[in-house]
């Protein structure tokens, strides 16, 4: 029988692993089957432009794996049982189950509300393509102006008020920043932050707390309160619980603990990678929930299955933070270099340059994701093959 390996998740991290499987394992005896709630691939990334009106490509997922022999299951994966091996999935049709002999788990993550009031059913978000379908044709109904209100002054809170306030010049919008905005910047990078924003029309609300959001105003602990057209959460992230409730050893917020080769602690024939694993970087410290470390965790998952499939010599990933890339609109960014620590350093690039680095690293990131196969190596390695000379070593 072929040894079934099912990937969950088609994002960042999720299509470059199944791809360059596919490439590097003979399907003589190998399956590989992808499971994906959305037909097309999704640049999380770029989603804030989106909301603000622009078009973003979302190659099919049909096309991004065409050639490669993956199967793909448009489904929603609804529960995971590792000790049978199987993956539950719903669809059009019912759904069913999918039996694996390893898992790659790449689910990424959603928005957390941090439980406040509303935030479910009042406030749009931008951490899926229909939330930001939704979140843009609700900026589509205030052509006339009206008032935007971020909440959340991390990278994604950064960049989709200033999109929005670019792209929609006739919108007032708040940034309400819990601390310090820009505060893990260096100070000539937080200098220029500021600069952006004032230029853009922003109003920047620091060591502000909300408490509750309702249709049409935001409440902020400090007795504050702000009218809002359209709020916009962007105050964190959270896992799915599939992961914690199939039994996995994973961390308090849901991420699945890990070796240094993204293997499960727990269950050794799960691996997991992108935001959905609590992966320790090489300065000691958890990777961060962004588009590098699932590059990283993913290319580490990958060596990680190849070697157990095939008996060769598992390659260890260098596993760093290399910076923060900000984009603040279309013409002016913020590149923030930071030490082992993944402390600020004083070396910063901005402004046009900045954004033009920007878009390369996405259109790199696109492209790399959406050609998982390309440039790697032609020859297939086939499991028992692979195992016996393995072991042939091991017996010499």
């Amino acid at each position: 029988m072929k040894h079934r390996i099912v990937v969950l998740g088609a994002g960042y991290a999720g299509a470059y692993v199944a791809g360059t499987l596919a490439r590097r394992l003979s399907p003589a005896d190998t399956e590989i089957t992808v499971v994906n709630a959305e037909p097309d691939f999704v640049q999380r990334l770029r989603l804030h432009q989106l909301a603000a009106g622009q078009e973003i490509e979302a190659p099919k997922l049909v096309d991004v794996f065409a050639g490669t022999g993956i199967r793909l299951r448009l489904a929603r994966v609804t529960a995971v049982d590792p000790e049978r091996q199987v993956v539950a999935v719903a669809d059009a049709d019912g759904g069913g189950e999918l039996g694996y002999d390893t898992l790659l788990y790449a689910l990424g993550s959603h928005v957390a509300d941090h439980g406040v009031r509303g935030v479910a059913e009042h406030a749009f978000h931008v951490t899926s393509r229909p939330a930001a379908l939704r979140l843009r044709e609700r900026l589509d109904s205030l052509r006339g102006g009206g008032s935007a209100v971020v909440v959340g002054d991390g990278l994604t809170g950064i960049e989709t008020a200033t999109e929005i306030a670019e792209s929609r010049p006739g919108l007032s919008v708040v940034l309400v920043a819990r601390g310090e905005l820009g505060a893990t910047l260096s100070v000539g990078a937080r200098g220029h932050l500021r600069q952006a924003c004032d230029r853009l029309g922003i109003t920047v609300l620091e060591h502000t707390s909300v408490e509750a959001v309702e249709a049409t105003r935001v409440l902020c602990a400090d007795g504050t309160t702000l009218v809002s057209d359209a709020t916009v959460w962007t105050a964190g992230f959270a896992v799915n619980p599939i992961a914690a409730a199939a039994g996995l050893d994973v961390t308090g917020d849901g991420r699945i603990v890990v070796d240094r080769t993204m293997r499960s602690l727990s269950h050794p024939n799960v691996y997991a990678a992108g935001d959905s694993v609590h992966a320790i970087g090489d300065n000691g410290r958890p990777l961060p929930m962004s588009c590098a470390s699932a590059g990283f965790t993913g290319m580490q998952a990958m060596n990680a299955i190849m070697g157990s499939l095939t008996g060769g010599k598992v390659v260890h990933v260098k596993l760093g933070y290399p910076g923060n890339h900000i984009s603040l609109g279309r013409r002016d960014g913020i590149l923030q270099m930071v030490d082992g620590e993944a402390r600020a350093k004083p070396t910063y690039v901005a402004g046009r340059k900045a954004a033009r680095i920007k878009a390369g690293i996405l259109r790199m990131s696109l492209w790399t994701t959406s050609h998982p196969t390309f440039g790697l190596p032609k020859r297939k390695h086939h499991l028992a093959a692979a195992q016996d000379g393995a072991a042939a070593k091991v017996a010499a």
